[in-house]
């Protein structure tokens, strides 16, 4: 079977043709970027090996495994992260909070203090030490097995990112001038939660609302922020304003939220004026 057959039959099984052509480079162990390679030997044969890789790979894909984890690699800000099942897969509306985090501080060179909360993979805390080198970025995670992801990047990425074990800002004593976080925020008896059945469920559900962890780090952060500082929220495409409520109920102001690619209210956020006490 040809390149060009391969990924033809792979896109009649219903697979999207990305999915497919990324599918058929991992099988030949080429570079998930190399998609012009694919042009250039189109009529190339598969090797019998790889054919058998691709086909096991494909009826993974086809049960709804990300596909990340498949092939172990997720393109996120830029910077090419291992992935697997331990972690949640990046999304691209995640960028959306670090553009958020980014814009705050356009051209400071002062050192800003960064905690991404329930770091996953690193994709949050790693693309904002990779944009901002001189920042001292934090990353937390109640996963043990998210953390040694999230380390394994930042080592093979030689980013600095600061890693530390514990729920939410419980034990952080630390201020900060930004927090960072995508909590799970996933209602318990959500349908979607069925398409979502690979990834690890306590990085997704929330409580009957999907904003139990939200509310938690809302309460806690006003006591690990600088006066001034900011705590920016990933949520739900139906929850910005529920979460809006929550942070100018605790006292943050200038509460706002911000669109991601397709024009959803992805992410909410407020700036903590209080002095330190």
């Amino acid at each position: 079977m040809q390149i060009q057959q391969a990924i033809q039959s792979l896109f009649g099984l219903g697979l999207e043709r990305l999915d497919a052509q990324l599918l058929v480079l991992h099988a030949l162990d080429k570079p998930l970027y190399d998609r012009a390679w694919l042009l250039a030997h189109s009529g190339d044969e598969v090797p019998v090996s790889a054919q058998e890789i691709l086909n096991g790979n494909s009826l993974r894909r086809l049960t709804g495994e990300p596909l990340a984890y498949i092939t172990g690699h997720k393109e996120f800000y830029g910077l090419d992260l291992h992935i697997d099942a331990r972690v949640l897969d990046p999304r691209a509306d995640t960028e959306t909070l670090v553009d958020w985090v980014l814009d705050l501080f356009p051209q400071s060179t002062r050192t800003v203090r960064v905690m991404d909360l329930g770091t996953g993979s690193g994709a949050i805390a790693l693309a904002l030490q990779h944009q901002r080198t001189h920042w001292q970025v934090h990353a937390l995670d109640f996963s043990t097995g998210a953390l040694a992801v999230a380390q394994a990047n930042a080592q093979r990425l030689q980013l600095p990112v600061i890693f530390r074990h514990g729920t939410w800002l419980q034990d952080v004593h630390e201020r900060f001038n930004v927090i960072a976080s995508n909590p799970p925020y996933i209602a318990a008896l959500d349908h979607h939660l069925a398409a979502l059945k690979h990834e690890p469920p306590e990085a997704l559900a929330s409580g009957t609302d999907g904003l139990n962890d939200i509310r938690t780090i809302i309460a806690q952060a006003p006591q690990c922020l600088e006066a001034g500082g900011w705590l920016l929220l990933e949520h739900g495409y139906d929850q910005a304003e529920d979460v809006r409520q929550l942070l100018r109920k605790a006292g943050f102001n200038d509460v706002q939220s911000r669109n991601d690619l397709a024009c959803i209210e992805r992410c909410s956020g407020g700036c903590w004026v209080h002095a330190r006490t």
